[in-house]
């Protein structure tokens, strides 16, 4: 999973693929993703004065369709004129973008989000133009637009944004929150009681054979190992953990989540009760 072959196919030609083994974990993540409820889109802008970015968030991946970088000039109190342009200028840019980048039909929610009112005053420019434009298929999707506060205009802001409650709440059901969620979990319980989570191939595979893994977090990095033989065992260790009840999460690595999980050897756990590896593990 994750390697490829390119082939020449010609236009109207049938062709049949066949693979002769498959996975457990291949045939989940395959049966996820040819499932169309399971493929909620998000829009989502974070933005700060001059700078935007526009994003697409999948259940499996978050694409930066476009950034967005205006000039701006400074504010005076001699003349507002130049700075009300330049902020026009560039909400106007942001709109044109998403636009292009967004099918709001299609999306469930479209995130906004900027420090201080920047968000607020850019959604009223768009709805204020999609009136004079009479767009209507903006307009109907103006329930679908959110809010919501992050520190910058930054691509790792978006992580920020994903942990919010209001997000949490209205993304419940969807993958990339769950991830998000239970990865920020982890850290505050790593903060507060170390020996309830762990993570590392070692002290993860002795939690689960001990049978105190509440929930496995796991990245898909992990199964497009080149080593078959690697794969099998962590897709060994995934079914085990469902087997004796425990919860699996498998992380996307085109995910803010993801990448924080790789950072940590790609697999940790939060248990369902405390281990002292250090007694347990030579």
């Amino acid at each position: 999973m994750g390697s490829y072959h390119t082939l020449d196919l010609r236009l109207h030609n049938n062709f049949k693929l066949t693979k002769q083994e498959w996975d457990s974990i291949a045939l989940e993540r395959l049966n996820e993703a040819c499932d169309p409820n399971k493929t909620a889109k998000v829009g989502a802008v974070v933005l700060q004065e001059g700078l935007a970015n526009i994003c697409l968030i999948t259940e499996y991946m978050t694409i930066l369709r476009q950034r967005v970088e205006v000039q701006i000039p400074r504010k005076r109190k001699d003349n507002t004129s130049d700075y009300q342009k330049g902020i026009n200028k560039f909400y106007e840019t942001v709109m044109q973008a998403m636009l292009r980048s967004f099918d709001f039909t299609n999306l469930k929610v479209v995130l906004i989000a900027s420090p201080g009112f920047i968000s607020e005053t850019l959604i009223k420019y768009i709805f204020d133009e999609a009136v004079k434009a009479d767009n209507k298929e903006l307009l109907q999707s103006r329930p679908k637009f959110l809010r919501i506060h992050c520190s910058s205009g930054h691509m790792h802001s978006l992580n920020e944004v994903l942990k919010s409650p209001n997000i949490l709440a209205k993304l419940a059901d969807t993958k990339f929150v769950q991830e998000t969620a239970a990865l920020d979990r982890f850290y505050k319980i790593l903060h507060n009681d170390q020996e309830k989570v762990w993570y590392g191939t070692k002290e993860v595979s002795w939690a689960i054979e001990c049978k105190a893994v509440e929930t496995l977090l796991i990245s898909d990095m992990l199964f497009r190992s080149n080593d078959v033989n690697k794969r099998q065992y962590y897709v060994k260790l995934v079914e085990t953990v469902k087997q004796y009840g425990g919860k699996v999460l498998i992380f996307s690595s085109l995910h803010e989540s993801g990448i924080q999980l790789n950072q940590l050897t790609g697999i940790a756990a939060i248990l369902s009760f405390p281990i002292n590896m250090d007694k347990n593990i030579d």
